[in-house]
């Protein structure tokens, strides 16, 4: 087993002078097995809880409770828990297999023969069975990653603790070990929690995210939950790459106006937004906005000037300023557009959020228009063209 909960854990740091407040009421619960990670800028208190779970790190109040036990008071060796750094934290001076095998010695009463199976179990599981006898410094950093890895599974855990542990390799085997690490947590089934500042992770590795922000929890869902429906603007901009792109507006007879554009809204979300306000911010993601073919016709449509054309190979985004905000557009990838052309564009109500504009909570999140509001849309429509 190794169901975990976090409850109104809160860290703070300093003295009766000046106190920084690192968690703040923190509460999650992590079902056994489970892949959780935790997302956010740097600073955002992501890997002072990670540490407060290992036990590195003391809360100021709250509770760390482990399969029904709270562990808060607990040394980190009396949690059966595993992490993993950053910086892999190999003794430099021992081989991989002395690396693998030091926690057990010092921890367990295992003998001698029950430790070296283990590590040669766990060396076989991450593929470096040559490298047991090489010490960290002729390894390259892929290497000493897996061996940091394999002397956090040879523990048998309930719970890995992984803090940034691809922050250090280079892209391309980053990609590599995103991928190891899914298929290792799914083989192990362990419960296992994430840290990260990289949304891309977050995104294509977690059964769940935890987003946080200034040491609060800001939205914690699944991957597609929290990019689709995100329960406020930080989530929205920070979830996603590009960022999502967002616009002051004001609503108007029934539609976002702006100087350079407006949008007309179906009778569902005019009556979702009455009396709350005039003043709201629209987001829309750059691959939601339609142009070019796809925008010529569609109601609202206008034009824009192309600064900068960004092509990557798959896709290509196009760079624009709409309404005195840069903007970002994700157009097919053989695209002929230039800086200084002009592009038609048009934003589909059905894809965009709304915000608040002092508080920044989300008001209407993106999601597919129902036939009441299609056929609301199409009398807008028609009423317009009259």
């Amino acid at each position: 087993m190794g169901q975990l909960s976090l409850e109104n854990i809160t860290k703070e740091f300093g003295d009766d002078n000046e106190t920084i407040v690192a968690v703040d009421d923190l509460d999650i619960d992590i079902a056994d097995g489970e892949f959780l990670i935790l997302v956010g800028p740097s600073g955002c208190g992501k890997s002072t809880t990670l540490r407060c779970i290992a036990g590195l790190e003391q809360p100021t109040s709250g509770d760390i409770v482990l399969d029904g036990t709270p562990v808060t008071e607990r040394k980190p060796k009396d949690r059966n828990m595993a992490m993993v750094f950053q910086n892999y934290a190999l003794y430099p001076h021992m081989t991989a297999r002395e690396n693998m095998a030091f926690g057990l010695r010092m921890t367990t009463d295992l003998s001698n023969d029950e430790i070296d199976d283990r590590v040669m179990e766990a060396a076989t599981l991450m593929g470096i069975e040559d490298l047991l006898e090489k010490k960290p410094g002729e390894m390259s950093g892929g290497q000493q990653q897996r061996v940091a890895l394999g002397r956090a599974i040879v523990r048998d855990p309930e719970v890995f603790l992984m803090d940034e542990p691809l922050s250090n390799l280079d892209a391309k085997l980053r990609t590599t070990m995103r991928t190891e690490l899914q298929d290792l947590q799914q083989d192990l089934d362990v419960t296992t929690i994430y840290v990260t500042h990289d949304q891309t992770e977050a995104m294509t590795m977690g059964d769940r995210i935890a987003i946080l922000n200034d040491g609060e929890l800001q939205q914690i869902g699944t991957p597609e939950e929290c990019y689709s429906e995100p329960e406020n603007k930080f989530v929205a901009g920070f979830i996603g790459s590009p960022s999502m792109n967002f616009f002051d507006v004001s609503l108007s007879d029934g539609r976002f106006v702006t100087d350079d554009f407006s949008v007309s809204l179906s009778e569902s979300v005019r009556n979702e937004l009455a009396g709350i306000d005039s003043e709201f911010v629209m987001g829309i993601r750059p691959e939601e906005i339609l142009s070019g073919e796809d925008a010529v016709g569609h109601e609202g449509a206008f034009e824009v000037d192309v600064n900068v054309v960004e092509p990557l190979g798959d896709i290509t985004y196009i760079y624009t300023e709409i309404n005195g905000t840069e903007a970002t557009i994700s157009v097919d990838r053989n695209t002929d557009l230039e800086a200084g052309d002009r592009l038609t564009v048009a934003f589909p109500e059905s894809e965009i959020h709304v915000f608040d504009r002092t508080a920044g909570d989300a008001l209407i999140t993106r999601g597919e228009p129902t036939e009441e509001d299609l056929v609301s849309s199409e009398a807008d429509s028609e009423t317009t063209e009259a």
